[in-house]
């Protein structure tokens, strides 16, 4: 299994233009939320017990956050932090009635910029070469924030 540094080392080499750089630091967390957010609207068995926050998306997050886990733990905190804010925001929409409507036009716009970002790179999305990048690029982001803080990872 690659590092933590491994991942991180890889994925940068596809994002090295700054705004390309830029575009995937305001993209990929907003693309991490609205994915939540459609996996959330996927309906849950009925067998289940009723629970507002128990459902595919939060146990999705919850699969992630074992992966990030396997690979730092610093920067798994950070992501369990995140991931507890989006599913707070996921269940406050979904309260209201848009939580679809959000994650879908969220979701078409932000990929549309990280093609974008991609363009002006000049090289493939990370994740046609390894589906995985998929999981790797908001671990990309918190790290650049982690840093900007002056916390280790």
């Amino acid at each position: 299994m690659r590092s933590f540094e491994n991942w991180m080392d890889e994925y940068a080499l596809s994002h090295q233009h700054p705004t390309n750089q830029i575009i995937h630091k305001i993209c990929v967390p907003l693309i991490m939320f609205s994915v939540i957010g459609l996996i959330w609207m996927i309906p849950f068995p009925a067998f289940f017990p009723t629970a507002s926050y128990l459902n595919w998306a939060t146990l999705f997050v919850l699969g992630c956050l074992v992966f990030y886990l396997s690979l730092n733990f610093v920067i798994s905190v950070g992501m369990l932090i995140l991931t507890g804010i989006m599913i707070f925001i996921c269940q406050k929409l979904y309260d209201l009635g848009w939580l679809l409507q959000v994650s879908i036009v969220t979701f078409i716009i932000s990929w549309i910029f990280q093609f974008y970002g991609h363009k002006l790179e000049g090289k493939k999305p990370s994740f046609l070469k390894d589906l995985a990048f998929l999981l790797i690029g908001p671990l990309w982001v918190l790290r650049f924030f982690y840093q900007k803080i002056g916390l280790k990872v």
